[in-house]
C-alpha cells in the first residue's frame, strides 16, 4: 500500500504540473481591433459599425456579439465581416425592418456566409431564405456555422479560420419596390465547440486578406536598407485589408482541452492498472506446512 500510495501522489502532481503548464483558453474569445477595423473608442471598446459594405471588398469589419446596423435601400447588397478562430461554432443573425409604407408584393430576403476564399459555407441549421408577405414589417434570418477547423484537405470545403463574410439582400420582390428604404441588423455570436472538434495542425496564415503578406514583411524586417519608409504600393497591401484578430491572435494550433482528458485518462488508467494488481497478486506464497500434520 505505500507503494500505491507513493506512485498515486507522482500521478496526480505530474496532471497538476501538466495542467499548469498548459496555456489559457479562453471559452469565447474576445476579438480586438487591428487596421483597417474601426478604432477603439475613449473606454477601449470597439464600438459597433452602423453601416455596411456593398461587396466583398468593401465589406465593414465586426466583432463576435457586436449589433451592427445599416440603412440601405431595398436591392442593395449589403456586406459585414467577422473572424472565426478554430473551435469556434457560430450562429448569424439578421433582422430587416422593412418599410411602413404600402408594397406591391411578397419580398424574399437571403443571407449567405462566405469564408475566406469565398466559398459559400452551408448551415448546419436556420432559416437561411424567407418570404415575407407585402404587409409584414420585418423578417428574421440565422445561419448556424460548421465549427471552423484548424485545417482542412485541399479537396474538401471545411470552414477554415480567418475572416467569413456576411452578405444580405433580397433577391425576389417587386419591381416597383425596389429602392424603398430599409434597416438591416446583423449579429454574430460565437461559442467554443470544445476539444471533442479538435484537430491536429494549423493553417500557415488564417484565411484573411494580406495576412500573407504581413507576416512576410514581419519575419523578413523589411523596412528599407536605408531607413526609408515602404513603397506606399507594398506598404498598403497589408494595413489596408487587415481584419480583427480574436484576443491573443490566432489560436489555429496544438492546443485543446482534450489534451486535459487525455492526462486524466492516462492517470485513472494508471490508478486502475496499479489497483487490479493488487488486489489479484494475493499476499505471495504460501507458507510450509508442518511435517505430520
Amino acid at each position: 500500500m505505500r507503494t500505491l500510495r507513493t506512485l498515486t501522489a507522482a500521478l496526480l502532481a505530474a496532471g497538476s504540473l501538466f495542467a499548469a503548464a498548459a496555456p489559457a483558453v479562453a471559452d469565447d474569445p474576445t476579438p480586438t481591433a487591428t487596421d483597417g477595423s474601426p478604432s477603439p473608442g475613449a473606454d477601449g471598446e470597439v464600438p459597433a459599425p452602423t453601416e455596411a459594405g456593398t461587396s466583398f471588398r468593401t465589406a465593414t469589419l465586426m466583432l463576435p456579439g457586436q449589433h451592427a446596423t445599416a440603412d440601405a435601400s431595398t436591392g442593395d447588397y449589403l456586406y459585414w465581416a467577422v473572424p472565426l478562430d478554430q473551435g469556434q461554432d457560430a450562429t448569424v443573425r439578421a433582422k430587416v425592418k422593412l418599410p411602413g409604407s404600402a408594397r406591391h408584393g411578397e419580398a424574399t430576403w437571403r443571407l449567405d456566409v462566405y469564408d475566406g476564399l469565398r466559398r459559400r459555407q452551408a448551415c448546419r441549421y436556420g432559416m437561411q431564405a424567407r418570404t415575407v408577405a407585402a404587409d409584414a414589417t420585418s423578417v428574421e434570418l440565422a445561419c448556424t456555422l460548421r465549427t471552423v477547423r484548424a485545417w482542412a484537405e485541399p479537396w474538401s470545403d471545411d470552414p477554415l479560420p480567418g475572416r467569413y463574410y456576411l452578405r444580405l439582400t433580397t433577391t425576389e420582390q417587386p419591381q416597383e419596390d425596389l429602392g424603398l428604404p430599409v434597416r438591416a441588423e446583423m449579429t454574430a455570436d460565437v461559442e467554443d465547440a470544445g476539444g471533442a472538434h479538435a484537430v491536429d495542425g494549423s493553417l500557415a496564415a488564417p484565411l484573411v486578406p494580406g495576412a500573407t503578406v504581413s507576416d512576410a514583411r514581419e519575419e523578413t524586417g523589411d523596412d528599407g536598407a536605408d531607413g526609408a519608409s515602404a513603397s506606399p504600393s507594398t506598404a498598403s497591401a497589408a494595413p489596408a485589408s487587415a481584419a480583427a484578430e480574436p484576443d491573443g491572435g490566432w489560436s489555429s494550433g496544438w492546443w485543446s482541452d482534450r489534451w486535459i482528458w487525455t492526462a486524466a485518462g492516462g492517470v485513472a488508467a494508471a490508478l486502475t492498472g496499479i489497483a487490479g494488481y493488487r488486489l489479484t497478486a494475493g499476499r505471495g506464497r504460501p507458507s510450509r506446512v508442518p511435517p505430520g500434520v
